[in-house]
């Protein structure tokens, strides 16, 4: 890393921080590879797993979602916790060993509904890894249920959660999530639950919804708070740059993400984040191809087969279906890298060469 990055790290500051997008985006991507190659070489993480959305009604509006249940998507749904354990077990079956559980904020079913799921996937495959309930979800429940986050978080161990999704962070600064997601968890209490998981020695990711109303501040600002809660728990496995997709939704942008400014974000969010192990690049928000890209620009996972996954496809992401196994491992070393299959905490468990 030369002197040029290094003066901008040693300030730690946003304004300095914002001035490494004026940069070339071939040499942000160099001083990101560099970081990257030296944790993990060429290897492109992935696993296989199966994403379930159990219901799609929800108490919130959030101007940038179109999975849950409003005028642009007439069409609610709510699955029994049999057709959720059935999903999971049929993944099972086809090698997924893990199941990403993330739903709307459904009042109707009540509590116990979620940590039921939960608990019948984990009777049916104790063996599987159950990565489920955003911080937006952990909230919600709290609300639903009177019980304090302390609680939930218990109370979902118990039922068999091994880690936590990412979801729900959106963007911090407040003033952007009035605006987006207004009602929603705020980012105060967003990090308040991933830091009390921390506490509990479980793991989660982090995401970040960029490329809609917010500015480059706000993607330092929210990178930076990241950082800070990371140091104090180190309980962060990922960092995931969620590309904002525009259809079927009621946030208006005029002006969408270029190429050049994804994978610019994608490296500086590994610059920034030298304390997360890795960085995601989800394909079904930056597209495959670009996911594959952006593994030369800092970013060194690029989730998993999914199997089906319903909330960016909602929008427009071309993922509904998931991704082939085999299709994947021929892309990944297509790009000139190496497939490794993980499983939810990063741990090797196959290497394709």
């Amino acid at each position: 890393m030369d002197d040029k990055i290094k003066n901008i790290l040693i300030k730690n500051n946003i304004e300095d921080y914002i001035k490494l997008y004026d940069l070339d985006l071939h040499y942000l991507g160099k001083i990101a590879n560099e970081i990257r190659e030296k944790k993990y070489g060429k290897k492109v993480f992935f696993n296989i797993n199966r994403h379930i959305n159990p219901s799609n009604i929800c108490k919130d509006v959030c101007k940038f979602c179109a999975f849950s249940a409003h005028r642009k998507n007439p069409n609610p749904y709510t699955l029994s916790i049999e057709e959720c354990v059935n999903i999971a077990k049929e993944a099972h079956k086809k090698g997924a060993n893990e199941v990403h559980i993330v739903s709307a904020h459904n009042p109707e079913v009540g509590y116990q509904y979620y940590m039921n799921i939960v608990r019948e996937i984990k009777k049916e495959i104790p063996d599987i890894h159950i990565k489920a309930f955003t911080a937006a979800e952990v909230n919600f429940l709290s609300e639903l249920s009177g019980k304090n986050y302390e609680e939930v978080l218990d109370d979902m161990i118990e039922a068999g959660v091994d880690s936590m999704p990412g979801g729900g962070a959106e963007i911090f600064d407040e003033n952007i999530r009035n605006k987006i997601c207004k009602g929603k968890v705020s980012s105060e209490n967003w990090l308040k639950i991933h830091k009390l998981w921390h506490k509990r020695g479980k793991k989660s990711n982090a995401t970040m919804l960029f490329g809609h109303i917010e500015n480059r501040a706000h993607r330092i600002d929210h990178m930076l708070r990241l950082k800070e809660l990371q140091e104090e728990t180190g309980g962060f496995n990922a960092f995931i740059p969620l590309v904002y997709q525009r259809e079927n939704n009621y946030l208006k942008v005029d002006n969408f993400l270029t190429g050049v400014e994804i994978l610019k974000t994608v490296a500086i969010s590994r610059i920034i984040l030298d304390n997360i192990p890795h960085i995601k690049a989800y394909w079904p928000t930056f597209t495959l191809n670009l996911a594959l890209v952006a593994q030369e620009y800092g970013a060194d996972d690029i989730d998993g087969t999914i199997q089906k996954e319903s909330i960016q496809s909602a929008a427009g992401a071309n993922s509904k279906k998931g991704l082939d196994l085999e299709e994947l491992i021929y892309q990944i070393k297509d790009a000139g890298f190496i497939p490794v299959e993980r499983d939810s905490l990063y741990n090797e468990i196959k290497v394709y060469r």
